[in-house]
């Protein structure tokens, strides 16, 4: 296998949640369609998978490029342990909120999937859970402010912000968790939450909108935010119960599975286990399934402070470590003296910024703002020059 370098070309997702204009005015990739852009996905997965353009401007689908060559594309570890390429890297773009979810383990998924196979149920079928045996953790590091809900607040603030509004529907359960604040009753209360009668949900939601009218502060400019896009639905009471952060160009954060969390708005990248297994909450129209939600919620408090990757920083390098095999992430900035990159495992780089030529034993590659490239285990090493920002994806 000669080449060991490709040029991508990658599926866009135009889901209705993304911007029109923030991709291109971010990474300067172009939008013909004028419809949003939600999410361009960088990888192998069936339900977009890239395709790598040859020396000859020829294209393959990635995910067909490495079966043909498994081990000289992957490299023989990531084979044995994965047999594909292990993450998804994606670039996103949130205008309004996606839904507030969690990812199953890798063990529940694998029981999950095996269940609903046994049942009949089809992939495509809308009240499908598992998608796949897969754990799903992620990684969001954003390129411009990026609001987030991550993580459960401490009892005592979740407490304390009830404690500003009257919700008078909910007085009993406030009470409860008032009376026993551990995580078996913040347990009971997100799931009473999430399982109200129609007319109860309608006079807590009319409640909390009325008594919140004069309050422009955080959380309650989220929860009037979501309102606006998600009316009548109990996800707007979240922001009082999951913190509510806004990263800043340049911070990364890490889901890991079983943690509750809901984008908001801004554009970063994402790169996660090669999964589509999605169990939903609440701020969306498709399917809730309570009880496989609750099994895989993690009902651990976080405080702000905790919710960010601390960074790794190393010469012209940032890295972001996470607890899992499957990705690694880093930022690398290049300057116009040739460097030297190991490979290791097969890579995906996308430029963030300038011109950056990536040169292999037998190829070179120019990528420009917004241009990606996938490179195979089998390159070992390449070099890099150009004034620029790559952000580079392996495992």
């Amino acid at each position: 296998m000669k080449q060991t370098v490709w040029k991508l070309e990658n599926a866009i997702k135009n889901f209705d949640w993304g911007s029109l204009d923030q991709i291109t005015k971010v990474l300067g990739i172009s939008n013909s369609t004028q419809k949003p852009i939600a999410e361009i996905w960088m990888g192998a997965h069936p339900m977009g998978c890239s395709q790598a353009i040859d020396s000859d401007n020829h294209k393959v689908k990635l995910d067909e490029l490495i079966n043909n060559n498994p081990q000289a594309i992957l490299g023989e570890d990531t084979y044995k342990k994965f047999a594909g390429l292990p993450y998804l890297f994606k670039i996103l773009s949130a205008n309004k909120a996606l839904s507030i979810q969690v990812h199953p383990t890798k063990t529940a998924a694998e029981c999950g999937f095996e269940k609903e196979n046994e049942l009949g149920i089809a992939l495509d079928d809308p009240k499908r859970n598992y998608k796949d045996p897969n754990h799903k953790p992620e990684l969001i590091y954003a390129l411009t402010p990026f609001k987030a809900m991550r993580s459960f607040r401490p009892i005592s603030e979740i407490l304390n912000l009830f404690g500003q509004i009257s919700v008078t529907t909910l007085s009993k359960e406030i009470a409860q968790l008032q009376n026993n604040p551990n995580e078996q009753q913040l347990k009971l209360f997100f799931q009473t939450l999430l399982t109200l009668s129609s007319e109860r949900k309608h006079q807590a939601i009319k409640q909390l909108l009325t008594n919140i009218a004069s309050f422009y502060n955080e959380p309650y400019a989220t929860i009037k935010d979501l309102a606006n896009d998600y009316p009548n639905d109990i996800g707007i009471f979240m922001p009082l119960i999951l913190n509510v952060i806004e990263l800043q160009p340049g911070q990364a954060m890490f889901l890991d599975a079983q943690t509750p969390h809901a984008y908001i708005k801004g554009t970063g990248l994402e790169v996660m286990a090669n999964s589509d297994n999605v169990l939903r909450a609440g701020l969306t129209h498709k399917y809730i399934d309570i009880e496989q939600l609750i099994q895989n919620t993690n009902f651990d408090s976080l405080t702000l402070n905790n919710l960010l990757i601390k960074p790794i920083i190393n010469a012209n390098k940032i890295s972001f470590p996470v607890p899992v095999d499957d990705f690694n992430f880093e930022i690398i900035y290049s300057n116009d003296q040739q460097q030297e990159q190991k490979v290791t495992s097969a890579q995906i780089v996308l430029c963030l910024e300038g011109k950056i030529c990536l040169t292999t034993e037998f190829e070179s590659v120019v990528l420009s703002k917004g241009e990606s490239a996938f490179i195979a285990y089998q390159a070992k090493e390449y070099c890099y020059t150009g004034e620029g920002i790559l952000a580079k994806v392996s495992n």
